[in-house]
């Protein structure tokens, strides 16, 4: 019981500072500010995380907390590239709608920049291991070509995701997120696709 309690109040605090990140801004929002809106203590904030540039880090989480829950709107009648680009479509409008420019392109320089551990890499991630779950799957019912491994198409679709929402920081979003990789995204899906 101890470890879920402690979960939860890892997961309170991220969930705090990223609704806090949006509404206030990075810079304006304190420790203070996140440890109220988190109903814990700067206690218990300290014990998870050194400071608020700690926190950059944890955006992974809050988009693995969205696979969580779209998880259950993958039915069995979508085949794997169907379902694939329902996830990039939803992660995305989420990200356009509910993570700043500014906060997006922290996470991808501090990626860049860490010697250590390398969030968006972690393979034991809901991201990747609900990927390679999916185009498993995908391959044993003849959906997915299978001249390719399982991990190659997951870290191919990962590199192709980072990729859209690089260019999209890196164009300061002066096109929409979510219209220009509805548009791609399929296309480049089809490479994947078991030949008929």
């Amino acid at each position: 019981m101890p470890r879920k309690n402690a979960r939860n109040t890892k997961g309170r605090i991220i969930s705090a500072a990223w609704k806090l990140f949006y509404e206030q801004g990075y810079e304006n929002t304190t420790v203070e500010d996140i440890v109220f809106e988190s109903e814990t203590s700067k206690g218990s904030f300290y014990h998870y995380f050194d400071g608020k540039d700690a926190l950059l880090g944890t955006l992974a989480n809050v988009f693995d907390e969205k696979y969580e829950q779209l998880r259950p709107c993958l039915t069995p009648e979508m085949d794997a590239v169907s379902k694939l680009i329902y996830l990039n479509h939803e992660l995305f409008a989420m990200i356009e709608s509910g993570v700043s420019m500014d906060l997006l392109a922290r996470l991808l320089s501090t990626q860049l920049l860490a010697r250590g551990e390398k969030h968006l890499l972690d393979r034991n991630r809901t991201y990747f291991k609900l990927l390679r779950q999916l185009v498993t799957d995908g391959q044993k019912m003849g959906q997915l070509r299978a001249d390719r491994s399982a991990n190659e198409i997951v870290k191919a679709y990962a590199l192709w995701e980072r990729a859209l929402l690089y260019d999209w920081c890196l164009c300061g979003g002066e096109y929409s997120l979510v219209s220009y990789t509805d548009s791609v995204t399929p296309m480049y899906l089809e490479s994947y696709r078991a030949f008929s």
